[in-house]
């Protein structure tokens, strides 16, 4: 496994649509294994494939608090949302930077796991967040794209 770099804001590829995985191989394992190293050693709770440079509908995340649940989604979509939770939101790609953004509470995504089985999962609070989140960033929108109506990207130290 190895780090990769994550890519900021301004870098194009974070505004391009990712391409569908098609081909379930140890390129793909080696790709997820390091997102997964690369999440971890950012303190992240997620990471989508643009982030790393690649255009893959690739990502993942680990909301738990013992930092030991990795869920690996590939072709992730959202099949149902409801609720409403608002609340502050800060990516890899935007270091340091936060803003207020209103996601689902509730979040159902069908997603193709590593050996292409496609698999269900619900999501609450954080990981409903994240799931949102992390997914945008698949089509190329950013969270600072979503914030709440007169909110503007904060700085955690600014408060």
């Amino acid at each position: 496994m190895a780090r990769r770099n994550i890519r900021v804001d301004g870098d194009p590829i974070l505004r391009k649509k990712s391409r569908e995985v098609t081909e379930f191989n140890e390129r793909l394992f080696t790709l997820l294994d390091d997102m997964k190293e690369t999440m971890y050693a950012s303190n992240g709770v997620g990471l989508a494939g643009p982030q790393v440079g690649i255009l893959k509908r690739v990502v993942v995340m680990d909301v738990s608090d013992t930092r030991d649940q990795c869920i690996e989604l590939i072709n992730p979509v959202i099949t149902e949302v409801s609720g409403e939770q608002t609340g502050n939101e800060g990516c890899l790609s935007l270091p340091g930077l936060y803003g207020v953004v209103t996601r689902p509470m509730v979040v159902k995504v069908k997603a193709q796991n590593r050996d292409g089985k496609w698999c269900l999962y619900k999501g609450e609070g954080l990981m409903a967040r994240c799931f949102c989140h992390e997914i945008d960033h698949l089509d190329g929108i950013l969270y600072k794209d979503k914030l709440d109506e007169g909110e503007q990207l904060f700085r955690a130290d600014a408060e």
